[in-house]
């Protein structure tokens, strides 16, 4: 006789947002009472109104709509991440503070997420947290699932500590992070460059020369090299370390061979390119190959002789930064910084005309620079353009900016 087979046992899907399970929860448990609804049911529409008027308009019934849909899926967000998804605790938390608190709360915690860099490379993004400029982004975050938020948080967190450990590397080797901003190169190649050199004892973050010595030197005492994790790392940092530590021990057979140069190894070969980080000389230390003066100024020019692009290359020496001939908008605030951090150092920017530009050609450049310095650093140094709008729009006018 054969036994009856035990019925499958049914899952529903409650396709509710969590605020409403949450809310149905509290008057069933009779955490929430009578009063709590009414409060709750007069400060919605306030919280509709105001997150309408700031992603567009509250006086139209679409955007009413979306920003009643926005409270619900904000609301929801902040009480099953901080309740881990219990809905007791969901529930006494809207018990215990107010409907528009919950929604802010997860605007902040989008708002902080949005402000996370989403990848490691140093010229695509800016410190300073959630600005208005990423208000659109916000609008689409404001209708995400917790899953969506959890798996962007995840990443960017690992992205975070990857930045965090190229800063711990550069300032461990004498560097601070706007050089990072400046050199524009990822936090992997920061941490691999900072393993190669605490490993030969270095005490600042090399230069090309001194990188390419470097190599050069742990090439002739292989077995004396030990790539390990450096003393005095944050231990919030060790995982992400070690990920990028476990990459230089798998290059170091290739960078082990002595019969392709450094120069060619680094700056040539598709794998190895923009794979370690070293530092550019702000007076154009380019000529390490043992170039003429004519070659190097070339070479930094890329063959641009418009006053446009040589002012551009003036500044960014004048601040101290590597020279370039075209810069981002993202780069041009940053060098705008800089320089009102540090102030202009025009002997820099003649220096380099007198060492590398061609001699017939120096007193025009000379007399460009100046007059242009002449015009321009009072704008450029100013402490009243908090916006820098000014100075952008200068730089827009007189270099080359990417718009």
């Amino acid at each position: 006789m054969k036994t009856a087979s035990p019925p499958h046992s049914i899952s529903l899907f409650d396709a509710r947002p969590f605020f409403e399970k949450a809310l149905v929860y509290g008057v069933q448990h009779g955490i929430l009472d009578q009063a709590r609804l009414e409060t709750i049911r007069n400060d919605a529409p306030k919280g509709m109104v105001q997150i309408a008027r700031y992603f567009g308009t509250e006086f139209l019934r679409p955007e009413l709509e979306k920003a009643r849909d926005r409270m619900v899926n904000l609301v929801s967000l902040y009480l099953e991440h901080s309740s881990g998804g219990d809905l007791q605790r969901a529930a006494e938390s809207l018990r215990d503070h107010s409907l528009l608190s919950r929604s802010k709360g997860g605007s902040d915690m989008l708002k902080a997420l949005i402000a996370m860099p989403q990848n490691s490379h140093f010229g695509m993004h800016e410190s300073g947290g959630f600005t208005d400029e990423q208000i659109p982004l916000l609008a689409r975050w404001s209708l995400r699932t917790l899953p969506d938020y959890q798996t962007e948080l995840a990443k960017r967190r690992q992205v975070a500590l990857l930045v965090d450990a190229a800063i711990w590397f550069a300032e461990t080797l004498g560097r601070d992070e706007s050089d990072l901003q400046d050199a524009g190169k990822d936090a992997e190649a920061v941490i691999r460059t900072g393993l190669l050199a605490l490993a030969n004892r270095r005490k600042e973050m090399p230069n090309w020369a001194e990188f390419e010595k470097m190599i050069l030197a742990i090439r002739r005492r292989p077995a004396d090299l030990d790539i390990a994790l450096p003393k005095g790392l944050p231990g919030a940092l060790s995982k992400a370390v070690e990920s990028v530590r476990l990459t230089v021990v798998a290059d170091l057979p290739k960078i082990f061979d002595t019969s392709i140069s450094p120069h060619k190894q680094f700056e040539q070969t598709p794998a190895f390119m923009g794979r370690y980080f070293w530092l550019d000389d702000a007076i154009g230390d380019v000529d390490h190959f043992d170039r003429s003066a004519s070659a190097v100024w070339d070479k930094v020019t890329q063959g641009h002789g418009d006053d446009s692009s040589l002012l551009t290359l003036f500044l960014c020496l004048a601040a101290g930064s590597a020279p370039k001939t075209l810069l981002t908008e993202k780069s041009a605030g940053t060098l705008i910084r800089k320089i009102r951090k540090s102030g202009l150092k025009a002997d820099l920017t003649h220096q380099y005309i007198q060492n590398h530009a061609p001699h017939h050609r120096q007193a025009d450049y000379i007399h460009l620079w100046e007059s242009f310095l002449g015009e321009s650093r009072s704008t450029l140094e100013s402490d009243f353009d908090y916006a820098l709008k000014d100075a952008l729009a200068l730089l827009r006018r007189e270099c080359n900016v990417l718009p």
